[in-house]
């Protein structure tokens, strides 16, 4: 992995796929690639590790920029087999140097079929499992004397594992096949042009007319025109074109350094839009859930997969579930759910995360569940995505499109949808009131605080800087601040490369508190709520042992002035809304650590935004 984009039409492709490779570098890549069949029938490829910049400058100095009408495919490489550098860079040619070919996912048997073509003297440059599959490819193509599209698709028949790819054959130089099994791809379409991305990323710019690509199908461009088929036999598909409507803005950073930066004062606005119109009078109108509701409510065991930042948001839903509607809730990691002997039936609810809609794992849960009969229900951020089609129903989080790859809209998004899932369950089965779940949503009022935090930001600035040079942090806190916790740590993690541990501050002392001595920052998360007094007596024990203490609260007691090195006062409100407040402060006390160490928080090395490989 990590991202694609192509481009076949009768316009030069360097300024296409160069803007389209800018478009998806919020994925995080180490490397970056080109290839283009010239007018002049040439093949020329160019790759480079490092960032989409140096493949430009390197670029610039080639006359073959000025050559190419037609089809090219590009490549940001994230790396999986082989070392971050250029000759494991993508694209990646055959033997014969006429084929090439750009892939996202792992070719799991890639070593016996690599064997096999060493026998009939292929001979390989990189250590990537992609060159196999192009490898692959061409000899079918070079060897058995197979088309270029049966070539490919005879490859892909006997791969295991997870792509999506796309192939050019300097042989066939009108085709361009794209092909997708559990990674995505998109096709875009405006008249005799076609763009191909592993997401709409690199295509909105161009156009609004997209075929996502479904689980084991390819397309097929010739010339002007083109069809969709599956893996398995040549027979033409419906063309199911959807009409996007995505901003422009969302991919460009406006005022703000950072995409991140950007994506935390946003949450003005996305939380409202994850909201509005889902709320009346009458209560909740979660309308994509509407056709299963009867079902859902009647369900006497949930379960909630994700991964990473989408699985602490389930840690919150199930606390608010629980709370409100009575119904035991189980939240297992994705990649633990898939594989793990896990009590799911027909009278199940399986809840699954993903930002993306795309991860990996997420998505073999969703499969795992829908084998054993129980509902599955989605929550993701982007319409299209595989978790929105393979699950039986879902919300959006109505987000806009998120860069950064550290999550933060996405994550409040998630918690607020479901908060609005608990309260609705709840009233379902008559655990609430119509007034008590009024009295839940006020979120008018929810959104005037979440500005008012946003305007410390200068205060929760200094104090992180005063933390930036720690090697070490703790981030502690109770009930539904103990998942708020674990992701304050995680972005920190994630951003500014500080190890960081979330605990439940009660636990504390079973272990963590062996790590406390006057140079390690522990931060609290302080709600004036029934936990109140015994999270008093956890910062006590810290402070006992030098601790340096930094709190988050909506108390004004003087006693946690006079026991904190560090105090960010946050507005009074219920208990619920109290988590993302917190965690507004949290992301950017991690924003402003990460700044001061000069690394780029929209591309933290090593991480990619869509993980769509386990």
């Amino acid at each position: 992995m990590c991202g694609i984009v192509a481009y076949k039409g009768y316009k030069n492709c360097y300024p296409i796929l160069l803007n389209g490779l800018h478009r998806l570098e919020y994925r995080g890549y180490d490397s970056a690639g080109v290839a283009c069949l010239t007018k002049h029938g040439k093949l020329s490829i160019t790759k480079k590790s490092g960032k989409v910049k140096h493949l430009e400058q390197l670029l610039k100095n080639k006359d073959i920029i000025q050559d190419c009408r037609g089809s090219g495919i590009a490549h940001t490489r994230w790396a999986t087999h082989g070392k971050p550098n250029q000759i494991n860079s993508h694209p990646h040619k055959d033997q014969s140097g006429d084929i090439v070919l750009v892939h996202n996912g792992i070719i799991e048997n890639y070593d016996p079929i690599k064997k096999f073509l060493q026998s009939k003297k292929v001979k390989f440059k990189s250590e990537t499992d992609t060159e196999v599959l192009v490898q692959l490819i061409g000899y079918f193509f070079q060897n058995v004397k197979l088309d270029f599209q049966q070539s490919v698709r005879a490859a892909l028949q006997r791969v295991d594992g997870a792509y999506g790819i796309v192939v050019l054959n300097k042989k066939s130089p009108d085709m361009m096949i794209a092909a997708r099994k559990g990674s995505p791809l998109v096709l875009g379409i405006k008249d005799k042009e076609f763009f191909v991305g592993s997401d709409i990323s690199p295509i909105v710019k161009h156009t609004q007319n997209i075929i996502y690509l479904e689980d084991a199908q390819m397309a097929i461009i010739d010339g002007n025109d083109y069809k969709i088929t599956s893996i398995d036999k040549d027979v033409s598909l419906p063309k199911k074109v959807e009409k996007i409507d995505y901003k422009i803005d969302d991919y460009d950073k406006g005022k703000f350094k950072f995409f991140m930066h950007k994506e935390i004062h946003e949450q003005i606005e996305t939380i409202n839009n994850t909201i509005k119109g889902r709320v009346n009078k009458d209560g909740i109108l979660l309308q994509g859930l509407f056709k299963y509701w009867p079902a859902i409510k009647r369900a006497d065991k949930i379960f909630i997969t994700a991964c990473g930042t989408s699985w602490h948001a389930g840690l919150i839903g199930k606390n608010l579930i629980e709370r409100f509607a009575e119904v035991p809730v189980h939240v297992e990691y994705a990649s633990e759910f898939r594989y793990n002997k896990t009590l799911v039936d027909n009278n199940s609810v399986v809840i699954a995360i993903s930002q993306s809609g795309e991860t990996a794992d997420t998505l073999a849960a969703i499969h795992k569940a829908n084998e054993a009969g129980a509902i599955t229900v989605g929550i993701c951020n982007v319409p299209g995505s595989s978790v929105s089609r393979e699950t039986n129903c879902g919300v959006f989080t109505r987000c806009g499109h998120e860069v950064g790859v550290a999550s933060t809209k996405a994550f409040t998004a998630q918690i607020t949808v479901l908060y609005l899932l608990a309260l609705k369950l709840g009233r379902s089965r008559n655990l609430l009131t119509k007034n008590s779940v009024k009295a839940h949503l006020d979120y008018k009022n929810a959104i005037k605080k979440v500005k008012l935090v946003l305007r410390k930001e200068l205060d929760i600035k200094k104090i992180a800087l005063k933390y930036k040079n720690a090697s070490d942090f703790l981030y502690l806190g109770r009930g539904l601040n103990f998942p708020v916790a674990l992701e304050g740590a995680l972005k920190l993690k994630e951003i500014s490369y500080i190890h960081a541990e979330g605990y439940p501050a009660a636990e504390m002392k079973h272990g963590p508190i062996a790590l406390v001595d006057e140079d390690m920052p522990n931060v609290f998360i302080v709600p004036k709520d029934k936990t109140y007094d015994k999270i008093i007596s956890n910062i006590e024990e810290i402070k006992s042992r030098k601790g340096k203490i930094i709190i988050i609260t909506d108390s004004r007691d003087k006693i946690l002035k006079n026991l904190a090195n560090d105090l960010i006062l946050i507005p009074k409100t219920n208990h619920y809304m109290f988590v993302v407040l917190a965690t507004i402060v949290l992301q950017l006390f991690a924003y402003y650590i990460a700044v001061s160490k000069k690394i780029n928080v929209d591309q933290p090395r090593n991480l990619a935004k869509s993980v769509t490989v386990e």
